[in-house]
This record gives C-alpha cells, sequence and structure tokens, in this order.
C-alpha cells in the first residue's frame, strides 16, 4: 500500500495513521513530543527503498539535519550489502554458492552470514525442526503477487527427503558452510531479515543518530534518544489485516511479525503463503499470524516463523524465550502473553 503523509506537529496526537509507516505486520509512527522538548525539534528525515523483496522505511532524527542524509544512505547500502550475499535468488551469492558447491565441498562464508546461519540452527534446534532453513531445497515456491509459482506435487515430493537442517555443516573454527547433498539449497528468508535490518540500525547508531526507526516486512526496530518519547508501533489483526488491534510504545528493541497475509497468492479457492512447513513443504496451516516483541534479536529471529508452523505447540518454546507475544490462531482465538495484554494500548 502506499506511505501515508508525515503528520505535521499540530497532528501528532491524532490517530495512529496519520504518520504511519505502514507495512507488514505493523504500523508505526513518529514519536509525540511533550511541550518541553519542541522548542528545539529535531530535524526529521524519511526514506523508503524496495530491498529483500519487500519495501524497507527508515525514519530518523537528529538535532543536526547535515548528519541524515549520510546517515541513511550508509545504512541502505549496508543493509543492501548483506541483502546481496544471503539472497538464495542470486547463485552469485554465498548463499548461492553454497547450494552450488552442495555434496562437493564447504564454502567460505563472512563473519556475518555465519552468525545468521548459527541463529538459524539454534531456532531450528530449539523449534524440533519446525524452523528450517533448508526448506530452500524445494525451491520453485514464489510468492510475488504478479508472479507467483508453486511447485509440482511430484517435485515437493522428491526434494522433501533432503529437507532437513542437521545435514548442514556450519564450521564456526574454520567459518565455511557445507550442505551434503547436491540439489540442496538455503533459504535465510525467515532468520536473515530481522539480523540485516538491525545492522542498518547499527550502521545508524555509528553514523551518530540516537533515534530511528526502520520497518520492514512487517518487522520494526527501534532506538530512541535518552530525553525522547517512544516510538508507537501500531499492531495489525492478523484475521482483519487492514485493522488494528492497538498500539504499542517501543524504546529499543524489536517488533517481529509473520502471517499469511503478507507474501500469498490464492490458487484454486485456496491461499499459499510463504511460510513453509519443512515437514510438508507446503505453507504451513497454523495461526494467521504471530507478532513478538523483545529487546534481543536472538530470542525472536525465527520464532516467529516456527510458531506459524507449530501453532499452538509453539506456546512453550515462546514462553523459554521470554518474549512478548500475540497469536491469531485459526480458529479465530486471540491468543496474548500477559506482557503484551498489559503493553497493548488503544488507538
Amino acid at each position: 500500500m502506499p506511505a501515508p503523509g508525515l503528520a505535521d506537529p499540530q497532528r501528532r496526537r491524532l490517530a495512529l495513521g496519520a504518520a504511519a509507516l505502514a507495512l507488514g505486520g505493523c504500523v508505526a509512527a513518529w514519536p509525540r513530543r511533550a511541550a518541553a522538548l519542541a522548542r528545539h525539534e529535531d530535524v526529521r528525515l524519511r526514506e523508503s527503498r524496495e530491498l529483500m523483496g519487500t519495501r524497507v522505511d527508515i525514519a530518523a532524527a537528529s538535532p543536526d539535519a547535515a548528519q541524515l542524509r549520510p546517515a541513511l544512505d550508509a545504512a541502505f547500502a549496508r543493509m543492501a550489502a548483506l541483502a546481496a550475499e544471503m539472497s538464495h535468488y542470486e547463485a552469485t551469492s554465498r548463499v548461492g554458492a553454497i547450494a552450488l558447491s552442495a555434496g562437493i565441498q564447504p564454502v567460505p562464508i563472512s563473519k556475518e552470514l555465519l552468525t545468521v546461519l548459527e541463529m538459524g540452527q539454534s531456532v531450528a534446534r530449539n523449534s524440533g525442526g519446525a524452523f528450517d532453513m533448508t526448506v530452500g531445497t524445494l525451491g520453485l515456491w514464489h510468492f510475488d503477487a504478479g508472479h507467483p509459482q508453486m511447485p509440482a506435487p511430484s517435485h515437493i515430493y522428491s526434494h522433501l527427503a533432503s529437507v532437513g537442517y542437521s545435514h548442514l555443516v556450519v564450521d564456526r573454527h574454520r567459518q565455511m558452510a557445507y550442505l551434503p547433498k547436491r540439489g540442496m539449497r538455503l533459504d535465510l528468508g525467515g532468520i536473515a531479515k530481522l539480523y540485516i535490518l538491525r545492522e542498518g540500525l547499527n550502521m545508524l547508531r555509528g553514523q551518530g543518530l540516537q533515534s530511528a526507526l526502520i520497518n520492514g516486512g512487517g518487522d520494526v526496530l527501534a532506538m530512541s534518544a535518552p530525553a525522547a518519547p517512544p516510538w508507537r508501533v501500531g499492531v495489525r489483526d492478523p484475521r482483519q489485516p487492514q485493522r488494528l488491534l492497538g498500539a504499542l510504545e517501543l524504546r529499543d528493541g524489536f517488533v517481529a511479525s509473520s502471517g499469511d497475509y503478507e507474501r500469498c497468492f490464492v490458487r484454486d479457492g485456496r491461499r499459499y503463503h510463504h511460510v513453509i512447513d519443512p515437514k510438508t513443504g507446503y505453507p504451513a496451516q497454523g495461526p494467521h499470524g504471530v507478532t513478538l516483541v523483545s529487546h534481543d534479536l536472538e530470542a525472536v529471529n525465527g520464532l516467529g516463523a516456527a510458531a506459524m508452523v507449530l501453532g499452538r505447540d509453539a506456546l512453550p518454546l515462546i514462553r523459554h524465550a521470554g518474549v512478548e507475544a500475540l497469536i491469531a490462531h485459526r480458529d479465530g482465538e486471540l491468543w496474548m502473553t500477559a506482557g503484551m495484554r498489559g503493553r497493548l494500548q488503544a488507538v
């Protein structure tokens, strides 16, 4: 959907949507500043670019206007470089090189890719394989609304036996990765994006900014200067994505959302979405959507995709991770942790 315009100072106390960055599972608004802070209003800059198959928005504020443009350019450049390295669509990427060398030899990888692979393997183990990066072996699934594609049942059947996170070898000491069977591929879509967005936020911080928000494909990351108010992040209702359930205040941390309404297509009356169940090779039949909140990337990264597969069986995993969570189950039940219920505000 098109991005709404930014609200002027007099309208900041109006409904969230008036100044929202809208995408995926969340919408995020400029912080509302108290009158005492308004005398030295920060200069604000917002920009959107296509990245990782979605739209990534950055909103940043600084008392020094000269900081903003170079900082945003540096953040987008950092994220684009990491996305190019970790894309499973590009044969020239490191992930593509791992696929080309499957069954032949290990491939050297960067410390960033090593970190992402280790995160993914940790989620895979903790979820009993509900999250699995080797689901890329199935290939042929494409959820671009303009050019959707699904594999034939015979293709899924013939490749499903090669899917399994335990096959992936990640050698931390030698900084190498290896897939032991020809035809195996990785898909890091459920684990790399949030890490890449965090690296973008870290770049903004490294450029001297203290207040910024990044919104990309249902995931929102924020940081706030000590004297600044929190950002407001609207949480969509996965059962009716056109409306908001409420808003969260976010100073520093992550709001990560997964849903069957984000990247999907309809064929023969059935909706197919991008979260694949590694055990079946087809889109998961779990909840309509999952929203997680945490200060810790490792706590939420990949967990939403696993919960989309596990459904109610994900509740012990969520409690163990210590994150706040909201799950819209397929039967219409809306489940929340006590912390999420306490944080969710009316809009």
